[in-house]
């Protein structure tokens, strides 16, 4: 198993925890970031993966991107791997969720948005500072919009300020607001609603989804009932499913 110097992976099988840790704000340098892009494609091929939980040690879930690494013989090989960072994710085929734990700001903030889900502990915060800077951040400004809309999103962006967890839930870039005590349980519980299901079925129902947000309504109607018939129906979970049904009995996943 590979030895990583600022995150650890910890692989249980249909779930994988990338933990950041490089506390006590696991501020995002080159280092890190590289190694993170290295245990995202380490789990591209993964057999039994549902569920990718990204979380983090210490007292912030990520204080942003290195300013240190903003300087301009170092910035093109910084934003090179961040934006790497974010291909690797969307690449991956199983449920990405976020679990926040304190503060998640400018390229921490991206990070956790970007994951299919975000929970996140009561004590938890999230801001894109980077116009106090003179910036803006680009994975925000391209994400954020599809998740809360256009104004919310410009006010987001453009003032700077942080949101509270709930603020965030109630704005929509939240899922869940739990409590800090037993936090990690809570993670635990809602990731069990996922990883028990299908593997092949779950994915599937990211590619439906993904799809319908970026193809034309009816477009998107008609590519997700193709999906359904002549991919999903073909599957073995898609038959174990209804009969357990009827036969009022809990399926049994083969994950194909």
């Amino acid at each position: 198993m590979t030895e990583y110097q600022t995150i650890k992976l910890v692989d249980d099988g249909d779930v994988v925890a990338l933990v950041l840790n490089r506390p006590p704000l696991n501020v995002l340098n080159i280092a890190m970031m590289e190694e993170i892009n290295a245990a995202l494609a380490s789990l591209r091929n993964h057999p039994h993966l549902k569920v990718l939980i990204i979380q983090a040690e210490g007292k912030a879930f990520s204080a942003g991107v290195d300013v240190a690494e903003h300087t301009a013989d170092k910035v093109d090989g910084m934003m090179r791997e961040f934006l790497r960072l974010f291909h690797l994710l969307d690449g991956l085929k199983c449920a990405t969720v976020a679990a926040v734990d304190g503060a998640a700001l400018g390229g921490g903030c991206e990070v956790a948005l970007f994951c299919d889900m975000v929970i996140a502990s009561e004590r938890a915060k999230f801001g894109q500072p980077e116009i106090k800077v003179g910036v803006f951040p680009p994975i925000a400004a391209a994400v954020v919009p599809h998740l809360i809309g256009r104004g919310r999103a410009l006010e987001f962006l453009m003032s700077g300020d942080n949101l509270s967890a709930v603020e965030a839930e109630r704005m929509g870039l939240v899922n869940r607001v739990f409590s800090v005590e037993n936090f990690s349980q809570h993670v635990a519980d809602f990731v069990k609603r996922l990883s028990g299901h299908s593997k092949i079925i779950l994915e599937m129902t990211k590619q439906a989804v993904d799809d319908g947000l970026t193809r034309a309504r009816m477009s998107a109607v008609d590519h997700a009932t193709d999906l359904y018939l002549n991919e999903m129906m073909k599957t073995e979970d898609a038959h174990e499913g209804l009969e357990a049904f009827l036969q009022k009995r809990q399926p049994v996943w083969k994950n194909q």
